[in-house]
């Protein structure tokens, strides 16, 4: 029997070394930790939607600015809707096309930068060019512009976004594929016989990967936050939709009511913060710098 106990403990630390071993030193700091989980609740709640739903975000059975308490948590709005309710199933509309707009935002830039970077001469002088004419414009104004002339939308302004957040993408992947395409390896494959579409799928994406999947999980908030910047000036999401930034915009008109805005401007700042404290901690896990002083520090 002592030697079964004796060996319990050294077998689930034994387990515990392996599990730590498996996961980027980066990735089990604090921040990391932290991140991923609010990230992850974030989009449960997103997936999951009426399931964790107390009320129906449009029903009007309550009294109308009610505060805090314990049948309402976040209170009840001027048309007597629950906000907690409302507040989950905004996630529902602001999670799902932040993401969408990011991964259009890579699909476009990524395109574009890999075409500039790989075949350079005039393709490159056109795509940079085009970049520098967006980016010359400040990104909210340039978007309010777009989305005013397309009409107010939520589809409009994931449009709007798009065209002012893909020339990131497009610089970064540019920039990481001029600094790929002479190295010896990636000449060796073409001498070999290599097509251009061949050379950039097997030697020069996996090198762009990782740097573009940082900015990506970066650039979560920054998208959660123009897309609600623009629904909060009503060139987004309209009533009766739950969307964060059009209910922190109602709350200015009940300014004496503070919950109305409270807290769906709480959960725009958990998701921003989530993604960058997620994207920080990617960042980390890639960069072998970073993460050779992360080892060095825990082995202390």
């Amino acid at each position: 029997m002592s030697t079964v106990v004796s060996a319990d403990p050294l077998r689930s630390s034994g387990l515990r070394a392996r599990f730590r071993k498996r996961i980027p030193q980066a990735w089990r700091t604090p921040l990391g930790v932290t991140g991923a989980a609010v990230a992850a609740l974030w989009i449960l709640v997103a997936v999951l939607g009426p399931v964790l739903w107390p009320y129906g975000p449009l029903a009007q059975d309550f009294p109308r600015l009610e505060a805090p308490s314990g049948a309402h948590w976040f209170g009840t709005d001027e048309l007597g809707r629950d906000v907690f309710t409302r507040v989950l199933a905004g996630a529902q509309v602001t999670v799902p096309l932040a993401l969408l707009l990011v991964g259009l935002s890579v699909v476009v830039g990524g395109v574009l930068g890999l075409a500039a970077g790989f075949f350079g001469r005039w393709v490159d002088e056109t795509v940079m060019r085009l970049t520098d004419l967006v980016m010359a414009f400040p990104i909210v104004i340039l978007a309010m512009v777009v989305a005013a002339a397309l009409g107010a939308s939520l589809v409009n302004a994931v449009l709007a976004a798009l065209v002012v957040s893909w020339p990131a993408y497009a610089r970064v992947t540019r920039g990481l594929v001029v600094g790929v395409r002479t190295a010896d390896y990636v000449l060796a494959d073409r001498l070999l016989g290599f097509s251009a579409l061949r050379s950039l799928r097997t030697d020069i994406v996996p090198m762009v990967v990782g740097p573009v999947l940082i900015l990506a999980t970066l650039d979560i908030g920054t998208a959660t936050l123009l897309l609600s910047g623009l629904s909060f000036l009503g060139l987004g999401a309209k009533p009766p939709t739950a969307e964060w930034g059009s209910m922190v915009s109602t709350a200015v008109q009940n300014f004496d009511s503070w919950w109305l805005g409270v807290f769906p401007g709480l959960a725009i700042l958990t998701v921003v913060m989530a993604f960058n404290f997620l994207g920080d901690a990617l960042r980390d896990a890639v960069d072998p710098r970073t993460a050779g002083v992360l080892g060095k520090a825990e082995t202390r």
